[in-house]
């Protein structure tokens, strides 16, 4: 072989060689994070390897071994579908809606009031015997702020939902978290049959008609002129607006 092909060959093996190292240094952060936490093995005294000296146990939660330990609610469905409720409960969670509890919104949108539903768990389960638990952090974005809880009953989860609520400034990100876990509370109801009425379409329009009107109102500041709703029961709109 000639002394010009044995350069070409060296050469060619220290490119490789290069190469190699590259990719185990671009390699090695991501391996070290899957690396195994358990004590490296020792052989015994006949040469065999034995097991590890120690290893990490997976986390034990009550509701995997039936131990009567608190639950973790940030991950358990313990009780979820496992038997109805009472029929006594069920009445009162399913009772229909007092037309005097449900407001209106400028925009026609008809909704019940966050204390409402915290009064009808209240009298069904009981204060003290329903909650709701985080199952995430909270979720601040750039105008929004979410965050998923489960509503717990009488030990039992019933069902899990994400709240949300916006906000305009830094400062109103506290008030904004807690109205995000009264929207969460709202819509977790929904399983309980709680105000179902509010989502049927032919009662929305039916309410509407009977209960509310859409009117006229002038915004002073900008003098524009726009359609919006109110309770007919309700007084006139009040500043900023004018009917």
């Amino acid at each position: 072989m000639s002394a010009l092909a044995l350069r070409r060959l060296a050469s060619a093996a220290r490119s490789q060689q290069r190469q190699i190292i590259r990719s185990q240094r671009a390699w090695q952060p991501l391996l070290s994070r899957y690396q195994s936490t358990t004590t490296p093995t020792q052989p015994n005294n006949n040469g065999a390897e034995a097991k590890p000296a120690t290893e990490t146990p997976p986390p034990v939660f009550p509701e995997d071994n039936g131990s009567t330990g608190p639950t973790d609610w940030s991950r358990s469905y313990h009780g979820l579908s496992s038997e109805p409720f009472p029929d006594d409960i069920a009445q009162i969670l399913q009772a229909p809606v007092d037309p005097l509890d449900i407001e209106c919104k400028p925009d026609g949108l008809i909704y019940l009031p966050e204390i409402k539903y915290r009064r009808i768990l209240n009298k069904a389960f009981g204060p003290g015997g329903w909650g709701l638990a985080p199952r995430s952090e909270t979720n601040v974005g750039p105008k929004i702020v979410s965050r998923e809880y489960a509503l717990v009953c009488l030990g039992r989860l019933v069902a899990v939902a994400r709240g949300e609520q916006e906000y305009f400034d830094p400062s109103g990100i506290p008030t904004a978290t807690e109205a995000c876990k009264s929207n969460a509370l709202m819509r977790c109801c929904k399983d309980l049959g709680v105000a179902s009425e509010l989502w049927d379409p032919r009662f929305i329009r039916g309410f509407k008609a009977k209960h509310c009107v859409e009117v006229f109102a002038e915004h002073i500041p900008t003098k524009k002129k726009r359609k919006l709703w109110r309770r007919r029961d309700q007084g006139k709109f009040e500043y900023p607006y004018q009917e």
